[in-house]
């Protein structure tokens, strides 16, 4: 019973008179121990004056608290600030009693004011310890019978550097979270074995399910910034098989502010490990290249285009055209932009890049000065068994951007490839890798620069892997993944798209440019990690089925052909892939020959020219391969 009255009274903010009669009780109560401490505790001193000069001693302290409003803070939220505040309230009483005493010295106007500069120098310090140590009495207090009545989760932050302190200093100062921080764990053993705070440093590889049971840990938070995402991945793998929540502080990129936000700390997402990397949008480079041009976007309304898209309306551009053949989606992009006050220059068109004279009349009426050519099929299976959609699309389509933008001399063509043209082993990779010989063969005899991005899988991205994972997981699995072994790497969508708009700017034309894409992953892994990142068990709550690789899917993908090598561009992330040379007129002739074939809806004759171009080009699990048997006779 007595207990929820002093909980009851601690809940309550004291009053701000409150708080400045107890300051003041205080400074009083320190003077006549300033005192006691000056005559060795001797009660035998002259206190005939001292009634006096406590009436002027509490009138400077209440100067000085009016001066610093040391009495309006909140009791119970005390931290660092609020002690220099007080320490400074303490500073200006010692010297306006320092003053008075210097000029009643010198002149005497105050006859029952002289006391000794000891007594005045105690005071200060004896001020700052009970004027400091009464708040954060009254913070334990709160802490103990308020916050502490309710059930606080035992946390160790998993990295002791200064994200990791940064963290154990906000949920020590939010009382509202709940999250009680008991350990901290680290990698660098110069840390390892010392405190920090008082809260003990721990090696990462301790710890195990007997530990965190010893310590009763209910979450981990890991709070480590420069780190690779391989490394990342391998401490969530980790941690995911252990009895605890596994959560993450964000990048220093999305801080509010530049500070940490206890909300802004979540739960583990696989997209948090396979890509956080700082993606830097003012770049002074981009701003010049961009700046006061008309920038056209095919395949606008699909992830890579769209966030293309999104990135270019940060420099400035004069006009910035938008194009693609999915309205819905389209539509979702224009409001993004009218809801973020961001649509004056902006243009969206739904058109289709096979439709030359649709996509003429666009070029002669808005002159784009740089394209970024996105629009592309691009879901193998689907391809494999629709060849002439793919070639349609990815080569008919970028062969009418191409050409019109030779006719109205464009001055850039950045075209979006995959990793999936390297050595090709379906018919949506090969036909991208098509799109990048005819392009190149554009670039030798023209005035417009043709460039070429080359990368692999971004996460998130419509019919990635990952948004399939979680469909198949909120629907109780299993998840499907069509061979153990299957690799890929894997970027964030803004990271590629950044790295798209620095390949087109440093680009002077003829070059493809590959991203350097960090190390492969096993999508096997990926899966058994987004089940534990869940809260579930492999296999107990989710499965995995191996579901046999589909047409056209590869074991491992590349990033550069069995003869291409890559030379070093400014830029760490960005190389250049060294190409074998090209007939220009031959490739030409075979590209258009192949385009005109296509008409025919004959998928064989298709596919087989398709293999004359491109040599490299052997199927794989699909029906074509007879096609590489037949070449191999020959």
């Amino acid at each position: 019973m007595k207990n929820k009255y002093i909980i009851a009274i601690l809940k309550e903010s004291a009053p701000r008179w409150l708080v400045l009669i107890i300051d003041c009780y205080i400074v009083a109560n320190s003077f006549v121990l300033a005192h006691l401490i000056r005559f060795n505790f001797d009660i035998g001193f002259d206190k005939s004056q001292l009634t006096s000069q406590l009436v002027y001693v509490v009138f400077f302290a209440l100067i000085s608290f009016f001066t610093f409003g040391s009495y309006k803070g909140i009791i119970r939220h005390t931290g660092i600030r609020d002690a220099f505040i007080v320490s400074n309230t303490s500073l200006l009483l010692f010297f306006l009693l320092l003053i008075t005493e210097f000029l009643n010295r010198a002149f005497a106007f105050l006859p029952e004011f002289f006391i000794p500069l000891s007594i005045i120098a105690i005071h200060l310090l004896l001020n700052i310890v009970f004027l400091v140590s009464s708040r954060y009495f009254y913070k334990e207090l709160y802490d103990r019978f308020v916050t502490g009545n309710k059930k606080r989760k035992r946390v160790l932050i998993y990295g002791a550097g200064e994200a990791g302190l940064l963290t154990y200093s906000v949920l020590k100062n939010d009382n509202d979270n709940q999250l009680y921080p008991v350990a901290f764990a680290d990698d660098d053993v110069t840390k390892v074995g010392k405190k920090i705070n008082g809260v003990a440093v721990i090696k990462g590889a301790d710890i195990n399910e007997a530990f965190i049971l010893k310590k009763r840990i209910d979450d981990i938070i890991i709070s480590i910034q420069n780190i690779k995402p391989s490394e990342l991945l391998k401490i969530a793998d980790k941690l995911a098989t252990l009895p605890v929540n596994v959560k993450i502080v964000p990048p220093i990129k999305s801080w509010i502010d530049g500070d940490l936000n206890i909300k802004q700390i979540k739960s583990v997402h696989i997209e948090d490990l396979l890509g956080r990397d700082l993606i830097l949008l003012d770049n002074p480079i981009l701003k010049k290249e961009f700046h006061s041009k008309t920038l056209l976007v095919t395949g606008a309304a699909g992830s890579i285009g769209g966030e293309i898209s999104k990135q270019l309306t940060n420099y400035n551009c004069e006009h910035l055209v938008l194009v693609d053949q999915a309205e819905s989606d389209l539509y979702n992009l224009q409001q993004y932009f009218v809801n973020n006050n961001n649509n004056n220059n902006i243009t969206t068109i739904v058109a289709d890049v096979r439709d030359k004279n649709r996509m003429d009349a666009i070029f002669k009426q808005y002159q784009p000065t740089i394209i970024f050519h996105a629009a592309a099929y691009k879901h193998v299976p689907y391809m494999e068994d629709n060849p002439y959609e793919s070639v349609n699309v990815n080569i008919l389509g970028t062969k009418i951007i191409a050409d019109l933008a030779v006719k109205y001399e464009v001055d850039k063509f950045v075209m979006i490839s995959t990793d999936k043209a390297v050595n090709p082993a379906n018919v949506m990779g090969a036909t991208k890798r098509i799109a990048e010989m005819y392009i190149t063969c554009l670039n030798k005899k023209s005035e417009t620069k043709f460039i070429t991005t080359r990368f692999g899988n971004v996460l998130g991205s419509n019919g990635s892997v990952i948004p399939l994972f979680k469909e198949q997981i909120e629907r109780g699995g299993p998840l499907t993944v069509t061979h153990k072994e299957i690799n890929r790497y894997f970027m964030t969508i803004p990271e590629a798209c950044q790295l798209v708009l620095e390949a087109g700017a440093m680009g002077d034309g003829g070059e493809i440019y590959v991203f350097d894409m960090g190390e492969s992953v096993k999508i096997y892994d990926l899966a058994k990690n987004m089940i534990r990142l869940s809260g579930l068990k492999y296999p107990e709550d989710i499965d995995i089925k191996i579901t046999g690789l589909r047409s056209g899917e590869k074991i491992y993908e590349e990033l550069l052909a069995d003869d291409e090598q890559t030379s070093d561009t400014y830029h760490e992330k960005i190389m250049i892939a060294n190409v074998k040379h090209l007939d220009v007129i031959l490739v030409k002739e075979r590209i258009n020959n192949l385009c005109i074939l296509n008409k025919e809806l004959d998928f064989n004759k298709t596919v087989r020219k398709m293999k004359e171009i491109v040599p490299e080009f052997v199927s794989n699990n699909s029906q074509y391969e007879v096609f590489d048997a037949e070449k191999t006779e020959s």
